[in-house]
This record gives structure tokens, C-alpha cells and sequence, in this order.
């Protein structure tokens, strides 16, 4: 397959998509290269930036995943993107921001791509079983930073591991992405608007009805060096998978760890 035109991101293009569909949003800057879109929205909320503000970069030089490890796209390949929220619901639902970030994306590449996702916990969005996208959340005071990269027109000799796929090799009828992103805001901006009025229950039915995580054979791997292997069966208020250990044993909720989706055989 050959590598696809990537042209650059026109920032007033995007602003003005995005203000037809949200008015949310308050500013959206787009930067050629950066070490982390993260940190520089945890830098600037640590210096009191407001909620809505959106930061994507063409390319990462330090990009980072969940549990530190490197994330990398080429140039103008993908959608790299953090936004800074200021939640005012209670700091112990701030953990399903990540299902909220996926349901949205979830939604934006039905209505855009005509493509069906599916939902790995606590942060995985997968196409056909392949990662497509991760999603990573920071607190930052009484902020959170969230970010999102999303694999778009990378080739399968630019995908980082043979698990990840992109929209173009999954067949995307759509890779504009400035159409994209400012859907996918659009759809993040009215679910946060929701869960921080109502509460996170919407957020989980939705993350529930399109999971790819729950019903399976797992295996967690937790910070600690602990290991846990069971079937996902659940998903709490907070977000927190629950998982019935092989066995005997109780039900045990995990709040953070790996998780790795277990073949019948394994």
C-alpha cells in the first residue's frame, strides 16, 4: 500500500468546523512538532489555563502511553491531541473520563468513517480486534489533561506493533482530519457536559454496550508486579473493571493494570 498525501492540519479550518458542532470548546491550537501534547496542557494548567482548551500536535518527539511507554506516528499520519477538562463533579468519578473519551471516539468513527469500534478497558479504542487508538489521562490539580492518539493513514510498515491498525487499513471511508477531530471534539465536549451535570452512569452504559472487554478471558497485570486472571464480568460507578477470578474467590475490582484479552485456549 502506498503512503497516502498528508496534508498539514489548517487550524482556522478546524476552528471553524468545531464551532458549527460545539460551543464548548475555547481554543484550538495546532503545533508542528512537540515533545508531549500532555505535558504542555499540564504545564499550562498548572500555570491556571481554563477548561476547552485543545492542543494537537503533527508529530510527537517524546509521546507517551499508559504505564510510560513510547507512542510514535509519522508526521501528519495520525491525530495527536490533548485537551484540558476542569471537572466539577466528585474527583472520585474522574476515572471513567477515559471511557468518555472512548465512547466519544467510538461514536465520532461510526458517524464519519463508517467504521464499528470496539472498547478494550480502561483506554483502548480497536478495530477489528487492532488497536487504533490509546487514550491517556493526567491530573493535574483540579484539572485533567486527556489525550488521545489516534492511528489515521498509517501503512502497515508505519504501524509501532503488529497489534495496532490505522482507518486507512481498516477501511475508513473518511480520513479528513480536520472532519474528524472536530467531530470527535464536538462528541467529547456534549458527553462531558452530560456526565459532569448527571454522573457517569450514561458514560458506562455506553462504554458497556460497545465493549470488546467484558464477557472475556483476561489477564491483569498490575502496577504492583500482581498478576490476575479471570473473566471481566462487570464495570463499577467508578469505572473500575470488575473481574471473577479463575476458581475460587470473589469478584475483584481493578482500578489500574495492564489487561491483555485471553484467547479460550490460553
Amino acid at each position: 500500500m502506498s503512503t497516502p498525501t498528508r496534508k498539514p492540519l489548517d487550524r482556522h479550518a478546524l476552528w471553524s468546523l468545531l464551532s458549527e458542532k460545539s460551543d464548548f470548546w475555547t481554543e484550538v491550537n495546532v503545533v508542528g512538532v512537540t515533545g508531549s501534547t500532555n505535558a504542555d496542557l499540564a504545564e499550562a494548567a498548572r500555570h491556571g489555563a481554563e477548561e476547552g482548551r485543545v492542543l494537537i500536535a503533527e508529530e510527537q518527539s517524546s509521546g507517551r502511553g499508559r504505564l510510560d511507554r513510547r507512542w510514535t506516528s509519522p508526521a501528519r499520519a495520525g491525530l495527536t491531541m490533548s485537551f484540558l477538562l476542569r471537572p466539577t463533579a466528585p474527583r472520585e468519578t474522574w476515572g471513567t473520563l477515559s471511557l468518555l473519551t472512548a465512547v466519544a471516539l467510538e461514536e465520532t468513527l461510526k458517524a464519519v468513517c463508517g467504521l464499528s469500534a470496539k472498547l478494550k478497558w480502561p483506554n483502548d479504542v480497536l478495530l477489528d480486534g487492532r488497536k487504533v487508538c490509546g487514550i491517556l489521562a493526567q491530573a493535574e490539580g483540579g484539572a485533567v489533561v486527556m489525550g488521545a492518539g489516534l492511528n489515521v493513514s498509517l501503512t502497515e510498515d508505519e504501524l509501532p506493533v503488529p497489534e495496532a491498525t490505522s482507518l486507512l487499513l481498516a477501511g475508513a471511508t473518511a480520513l479528513d482530519r480536520e472532519v474528524i477531530a472536530a467531530e470527535f471534539l464536538a462528541h467529547v465536549g456534549a458527553v462531558y457536559q452530560s456526565w459532569n451535570e448527571r454522573g457517569p452512569a450514561s458514560v458506562i452504559e455506553r462504554w458497556q454496550r460497545n465493549s470488546a472487554t467484558l464477557g472475556r478471558h483476561v489477564a491483569v497485570s498490575f502496577p504492583n508486579g500482581r498478576s490476575l486472571s479471570g473473566r471481566a464480568v462487570g464495570i463499577d460507578a467508578d469505572g473500575r473493571l470488575q473481574v471473577a477470578p479463575d476458581g475460587a474467590g470473589a469478584v475483584e475490582t481493578v482500578a489500574a493494570g495492564d489487561v491483555v484479552h485471553l484467547r479460550p485456549r490460553d
